[in-house]
């Protein structure tokens, strides 16, 4: 087992690798409208949106986010704030980045962000989200239920698991953030919050297995 495991064992690894591929929309990044970055704890959202940006996919940005618990010592200015000066140094130009600052979930990122666009006079057809990742399922599950007529396309950094793992650098935290947001997408539907998503099965239980092995500190408890 090489180092970067350490932290999870070999079967828990192939589990979360698993949750991790069912995660992504394995979506082809195309020209759209507009695209929205996603406000998180990783500043590769930034990144990615400044590389799709300067390849030419759109003319638009919003950057959304406010602060949460986990990113506020990281982000002292909010999420949004400190994705658009990385963009902004990554040589994305100030006219094309609109800032949404308040979100603090991500039925507010989608929602918050149409009402920045609604306000520039900005209607778009399709929207590039992109994200951490492991939260592309969900943020496209989100996008459909609260905007459905537009085209949703998802894009994130192109990392493998391992290569993830190394940049956050804590193996429990990554795990337990891939099963929560698998909880998200299977229970948030039954809330309202996101279209229904089918689950494989051998995902399903490496979703459960990981529970059991006490991978749970992003569980959303009812």
């Amino acid at each position: 087992m090489s180092d970067n495991h350490k932290a999870i064992a070999e079967d828990q690894w192939h589990q979360a690798k698993l949750i991790w591929d069912h995660h992504q929309m394995h979506h082809e990044a195309r020209a759209v409208d507009v695209a929205i970055g996603l406000g998180s704890h990783d500043l590769g959202v930034a990144t990615r949106t400044a590389e799709l940006y300067r390849a030419g996919l759109f003319p638009l940005l919003v950057f959304t986010g406010g602060n949460s618990p986990t990113t506020r010592s990281r982000f002292p200015r909010g999420e949004a704030v400190h994705y658009r000066e990385h963009a902004i140094d990554l040589g994305v130009p100030a006219s094309a980045i609109l800032l949404e600052p308040n979100a603090a979930n991500t039925g507010q990122n989608i929602t918050l962000s149409r009402d920045v666009l609604a306000a520039a006079n900005v209607t778009p057809t399709t929207v590039l989200l992109v994200s951490k990742p492991y939260m592309e399922r969900r943020s496209f599950a989100t996008a459909r239920k609260l905007w459905p007529d537009v085209e949703i396309v998802c894009a994130s950094e192109p990392l493998e698991f391992d290569d993830y793992l190394k940049s956050i650098g804590d193996e429990k935290l990554v795990v337990d953030m891939l099963v929560g947001d698998l909880q998200r997408v299977i229970e948030y539907p039954k809330l309202g919050f996101a279209i229904e998503q089918e689950v494989p099965e051998d995902v399903h239980a490496a979703y459960e297995s990981l529970i059991r092995d006490g991978f749970t500190s992003r569980l959303i408890v009812s």
